[in-house]
């Protein structure tokens, strides 16, 4: 989006050098020039601001067509050699033509996107949340004119993470940038499914957020969007830059590119098919068998009569208990299963926190998407107003852990802590929006930033860390320490030194069981404070 052909020029250089052939497409729109049969485009003709996804498939067809020679007709110099690169945007109009040109394409390759699917418009992958918010009727019209302007000097991470490009590309990606039509984020993108058969290569940049194992984690959740993502044909590579790696490191990205066209890269694995998902793995601590009593998106798992010595004063005590609210993490595909409070980690920690006299609730919330974590702060908070009216819970001591990607919905109870909330807890969280979730600086999910700006102490906190975190979710825990510091917050950190995110098989079981009954006994020493 807002780019012309000029991003490719180092990459373009590289793979020249190395013997390829390079084609660098300027798709239309208001101010841009029109491509050439180089990296360089053709200056003169300027397309209107009506152009949209169809014009942009149509033109990178031709692009296909010029190499190839037109379907039906002569001309081109033949073969199938076809590798068609897309980033960001660009995946749409190149997935697009390759289903229309499938036998003449022998792989795609997604630059940091995802794999668009059928009769879904490309608004829906923007990641600037302000832009997804478009009226819901133009983007179901899809034939809205009108342009979106080009993002000013810093307003670019609002699309993607920054890291790598130098000051100089920045200016000029910046001077170069042009109106996007509306056009051609509204109509949704018609395939045939011809291009499902196309080999394809991802490109995750990770410091934009994603990585392979991320990726292979949101696989192994069931999604049957991704199972795709498993096949034969698909391989992945990552690059440790943001969003522009044509800019950031166009060797790298010509080298990768290049090995992509060979097929090599790492395959996935369908779920299951390597062993237990890290989401499905046994809980590591010995839980009592408590009856589950469901209600609504709530599980409640009640301490047995009689209390035990884990919370002060519960041994002989049938009486309203405290309760700790544990929280799933996400993005989850909707119709995932077993669904979150199913998964032993979640079951398992309130099973044992029931165990150790409080009631151990887990909540199940809506969150699908990046851009649905105010409708799971909702969930969430009328989920802790259902659990502290029933009569036999406390509801004058509360606690609420989060997990993974639950972790922005900290915010909130950051922001605003009430009477009743005596801990905070969190486990391998991510503490601030990812660079690729297109949050607006402001936005209310951010702990870091709430901590920081909170006119008030914060409720004492417990975090859960793992050593062996990705450095971009690192990063947002590093944050949050620093500016607990600053506010000179109470914090109990508990590490997994060698433990992964989520855990998992590989991970060491006896860390795993030291730290959770830490974190778990920390959190019940403050509600008992």
């Amino acid at each position: 989006m807002f780019t012309d052909a000029h991003v490719w020029e180092g990459t373009a250089r590289r793979l020249t050098a190395a013997g390829a052939q390079v084609r660098a497409v300027t798709l239309a729109g208001p101010g841009r020039p029109r491509a050439g049969d180089g990296p360089e485009p053709d200056a003169g003709a300027h397309a209107e601001a009506e152009a949209d996804l169809e014009t942009h498939i149509e033109e990178v067809c031709a692009a296909i067509d010029a190499v190839t020679g037109a379907p039906g007709g002569t001309g081109g110099t033949g073969g199938t050699g076809i590798v068609l690169v897309g980033h960001d945007y660009g995946v749409h109009p190149v997935l697009g033509a390759a289903d229309r040109r499938a036998e003449r394409v022998a792989r795609i390759v997604c630059v940091d996107a995802g794999l668009p699917q059928d009769g879904v418009p490309p608004l829906a992958a923007v990641p600037d949340q302000s832009v997804r918010a478009l009226p819901a009727e133009e983007a179901a019209a899809g034939t809205t004119a009108g342009v979106l302007p080009p993002p000013g000097r810093e307003e670019w991470t609002r699309w993607g993470s920054t890291a790598g490009v130098s000051e100089e590309a920045l200016d000029r990606l910046t001077a170069r940038a042009a109106p996007q039509p509306l056009g051609t984020l509204l109509r949704p993108l018609r395939l045939s499914g011809a291009a499902a058969a196309v080999p394809t290569t991802g490109v995750l940049c990770t410091a934009n957020g994603v990585g392979i194992d991320m990726v292979q984690r949101l696989v192994d959740l069931g999604d049957p969007a991704l199972r795709a993502l498993t096949g034969p044909g698909v391989t992945f590579f990552e690059l440790p830059t943001g969003h522009w790696p044509m800019l950031s490191c166009p060797e790298d990205l010509a080298g990768v590119l290049l090995r992509a066209a060979a097929g090599e890269g790492h395959r996935l694995t369908p779920p299951g098919a390597s062993g237990t998902p890290a989401h499905l793995h046994p809980f590591p601590l010995p839980v009592p068998e408590l009856p589950r009593e469901r209600r609504g998106n709530v599980d409640f798992y009640f301490p047995r009569p009689g209390g035990t010595k884990g919370v002060k004063g519960a041994e002989g005590v049938d009486g309203p208990r405290p309760a700790v609210v544990f929280v799933h993490g996400g993005p989850v595909p909707a119709g995932a299963e077993p669904s979150p409070r199913d998964w032993p980690v979640l079951a398992g920690h309130a099973r044992y926190a029931a165990g150790q006299g409080a009631v151990g609730v887990t909540v199940e919330h809506r969150l699908h998407d990046v851009a649905d974590y105010p409708r799971a702060a909702g969930d969430v908070a009328a989920a802790v107003d259902l659990v502290r009216a029933d009569p036999r819970v406390d509801g004058d001591r509360i606690a609420l852990w989060f997990f993974s990607g639950g972790g922005p919905l900290l915010a909130d109870w950051l922001a605003k802590p009430p009477a009743w909330l005596r801990c905070l807890a969190a486990a391998y969280p991510v503490l601030a929006p990812l660079p690729n979730w297109g949050m607006s600086a402001d936005s209310r999910f951010h702990p870091v930033r709430a901590l920081a700006d909170a006119g008030h102490a914060p409720p004492p906190l417990v975090l859960l860390r793992v050593g062996l975190e990705s450095p971009e979710i690192a990063a947002t825990v590093s944050g949050f320490l620093a500016a607990a510091g600053e506010r000179e917050a109470e914090v109990r950190v508990v590490d997994v030194p060698h433990g992964h995110h989520g855990g998992g098989p590989g991970d060491p079981e006896e860390e795993w069981r030291g730290a959770v009954r830490e974190a778990v006994r920390a959190v019940l020493d403050r509600l008992d404070a």
